[in-house]
């Protein structure tokens, strides 16, 4: 999952408002499937012309948030995006 052994792993959320548009909901979810991160929950919601989606995962690697932030902020369509981190899940280790 990471190329750090000792990056810490913490829960993540993502909230991204978009314009509604056929395959918006697969152009979100490429930036964690580039990474081979498998999200926990994704929840989207259309609210008129716009589309509101929420990507959580319980433990992602702290320095891929701000690069999976930055790729959904770069999708076409995309108004805005919020990544939220939380508490650390625990320190990755070397298998």
């Amino acid at each position: 999952m990471s190329d750090c052994p000792d990056e810490p792993l913490v829960a993540a959320r993502f909230t991204v408002t978009a314009d509604a548009f056929p395959g918006l909901l697969s152009r979100l979810l490429e930036p964690f499937a580039k990474r081979d991160l498998i999200p926990d929950s994704v929840r989207a919601m259309r609210e008129g012309e716009a589309m509101r989606a929420e990507v959580a995962l319980h433990a992602m690697p702290l320095g891929m948030v701000h690069l999976v932030a930055g790729n959904l902020g770069q999708i076409v369509g995309v108004r805005r995006v919020e990544a939220m981190e939380g508490r650390v899940v625990r320190l990755a280790t070397a298998a």
